[in-house]
């Protein structure tokens, strides 16, 4: 009906019924909490890029984990710094590594966290690259040498207790690799959430830090997705679905609203989206300053995410939102 019979004001005058409308809801249980392990004891170390952010030993790794599970936030996403890197990454599959340690001392002291494991090998090599090498003169990261390496990595999370394998590397072929690998050793149960559409961006800056897993040479742009494409990701997620993914992640968020969209109306399946290092850095830098409102300002990032269609969203922020929805 025309103007003045048809007033949409009317259903946004009070915070009652804007509250009764509103299409796009956010809620703690769509949230996934990453953390950082690193070896020792009784560690709480800031990380200074991700204002709140730490590095935490396993044992206070523990406590943080019972303190996220409080709030209702149902998942964590583990990150491992080893104390020894080699050229092949194998740390990321030792039996008593660092994810592995703190995925069986959380899941004893939070058995209903849903515990999800980075798997990749970044923060294991020595080059800091997520695959093999072909050889110390040529840095070409070889494909198929490393999904063995992944496939090992995905059993030894599986066998220290997580519930989720997340492969973050882009090698192609990886699910399937895993898949297999799991099934074969009795780990059918075991999801793969798969970084199906990981862009090379300039927004993990803080993360490289943070998990000290900055290539020592070249970049990632030769397996990570080139940031123009969006038909590419569509393909990506097929081929992982294919192979066996049973939900599926775009990284980052902000600036691939659209992908995720694009893939939530072609894929009837869990769709995550990684509310990555630098996104949250630049809110905690312009609100530190006083230029922006950090609960606003968050809160609206992570609906639109949601809005956009994300049915998981991995952030940083997510015992600050859990905080704030709860009060």
């Amino acid at each position: 009906m025309p103007f003045p019979l048809d007033r949409p004001r009317r259903l946004r005058r009070t915070a009652g019924l804007r509250r009764l409308t509103r299409e796009t809801r956010l809620a703690v249980d769509q949230l996934v909490y990453p953390l950082f392990i690193a070896s020792g004891r009784n560690l709480q170390q800031e990380i200074s890029s991700m204002p709140g952010q730490f590095r935490w030993s396993v044992d206070t790794a523990v406590c943080e984990a019972q303190q996220i599970a409080d709030l209702g936030i149902p998942a964590i996403l583990l990150f491992g710094l080893p104390e020894e890197k080699d050229e092949q990454g194998t740390g990321a599959f030792a039996a008593n590594g660092i994810v592995q340690q703190a995925a069986r001392a959380i899941k004893r002291a939070a058995p209903d966290l849903v515990v999800i494991a980075d798997t990749c090998v970044c923060e294991y090599t020595s080059h800091g690259h997520c695959g093999v090498l072909a050889s110390e003169s040529d840095p070409d990261i070889l494909n198929d040498a490393t999904l063995e390496v992944l496939a090992r990595t995905a059993v030894s999370q599986a066998e220290s207790g997580v519930d989720v394998v997340a492969p973050s590397d882009m090698m192609d072929g990886r699910v399937g690799a895993i898949r297999r690998a799991l099934d074969g050793r009795g780990f059918e149960h075991i999801p793969i959430l798969s970084y199906a559409a990981k862009y090379a961006s300039a927004f993990y800056g803080p993360f490289r830090e943070a998990a000290d897993s900055a290539p020592q040479f070249g970049d990632r742009r030769s397996y990570q997705m080139d940031p123009p494409n969006v038909r590419e990701a569509l393909r990506e997620i097929a081929l992982d679905l294919e192979e066996g993914a049973d939900a599926v992640m775009v990284k980052p968020a902000l600036a691939y609203l659209d992908v995720i969209r694009a893939a939530r109306d072609r894929f009837d399946v869990p769709i995550a989206a990684y509310n990555v290092s630098g996104e949250y850095a630049m809110v905690k830098a312009a609100a530190a300053q006083g230029w922006l409102d950090e609960q606003r300002v968050t809160t609206e990032i992570l609906t639109g995410i949601v809005r956009a269609g994300a049915d998981v969203v991995i952030t940083y922020h997510a015992k600050d939102i859990a905080t704030w929805l709860h009060q």
